[in-house]
């Protein structure tokens, strides 16, 4: 109880300091079921199933509308012979429109023990992006645009990116910087360029409670910002709740400021398989023209050694 008071005093600290900057652009793929995805932006993570697993997680959002952004995940984490050491592997296909993104990353993660029931993982991330967007396939009102000529194609941006886990059975807070190093794409004709990839900050943290016997609360939090560019948005707040009814079922509700709100569910199957579905709704102008957002996410965990098996994994 005492590690989880002391990481929940740590999140309110590092949240006022995160909220009292003005953000800017968000790039990044963002997802409503974040609590169960952080491994793509936190390499700390990895390791923390304390088994191997992977999670793939398909993203359709403001369905009906034509070219709206379509993302797909797939993550991979193992721990190594030397118990401190994790590896992770993230893949990520972004669509949105004729702009495509795919995203390739290993992680490293070391395990830091700092008391008995409570860890700290360091992670590192490293890959690249593929970038793609045909400029020449867009309808404009000038078709002799040089700004619309070429493509822009760049098959390899390498970046890297840094992240830390501090967690307990049943509470966490992390930090991490998945894409350190800014990125611009640039036409084959160079007289067009495009912010490619801003250097995001995330803070994620959570916390389980126990409402009875069979009923547990799961408040959780996640707060991006991006501070290196001019056109930018405020500091962006995740804030979901979910209940875990007789450990087996996941229901619960999401409210991003000044975008949209949702709804999750997720089963878990045996402790290793879980299958989960959101669903969310813009609050902004964007809400009188689409018709929601889907996400499933599927998880799956091979476990080899049973004395290390959390019944089940809250995190």
């Amino acid at each position: 109880m005492k590690a989880k008071l002391n990481i929940i005093k740590g999140l309110g600290i590092l949240a006022i300091v995160v909220a009292a900057f003005s953000a800017n652009a968000q790039q990044d793929p963002m997802y409503t079921q974040y609590m169960f995805n952080t491994q793509t932006i936190n390499p700390a993570y990895a390791g923390t199933w304390e088994s191997v697993g992977f999670m793939a997680l398909g993203r359709h959002q403001w369905t009906g509308w034509d070219g709206a952004p379509e993302t797909y995940t797939f993550s991979l984490q193992a721990p190594l012979k030397n118990e401190r050491v994790a590896l992770g592997f993230d893949v990520i296909s972004d669509k949105v429109g004729l702009e495509k993104k795919f995203y390739l990353f290993a992680d490293y993660s070391y395990l830091v023990p700092i008391g008995e029931k409570t860890n700290l993982r360091l992670g590192l991330k490293g890959g690249f992006t593929n970038y793609s967007n045909n400029l020449q396939e867009y309808d404009i009102v000038d078709p002799g645009d040089p700004n619309f000529v070429g493509e822009i194609n760049n098959a390899f941006k390498p970046n890297f990116g840094v992240g830390a886990f501090l967690y307990s059975k049943k509470a966490y807070v992390g930090f991490s910087i998945p894409k350190v190093v800014n990125t611009t794409f640039e036409n084959d004709m160079k007289n067009f360029s495009v912010e490619g990839e801003l250097r995001h900050y995330f803070l994620i943290a959570g916390a389980v409670f126990d409402l009875g016997e069979n009923v547990k609360f799961k408040p959780t939090m996640l707060t991006k910002a991006s501070f290196t560019s001019e056109t930018g948005t405020p500091v962006q707040f995740d804030l979901t709740g979910n209940f875990l009814i007789k450990e087996k079922l996941w229901l619960g509700a999401m409210y991003r400021t000044g975008s949209s709100y949702g709804f999750i569910a997720q089963w878990i199957f045996a402790e290793k398989l879980r299958i989960g579905y959101a669903i969310d709704f813009s609050t902004n102008n964007l809400k009188e023209h689409n018709n929601g957002t889907h996400e499933v996410m599927v998880s799956y965990e091979l476990r080899f050694k049973k004395e290390n098996v959390i019944s089940p994994r809250y995190f």
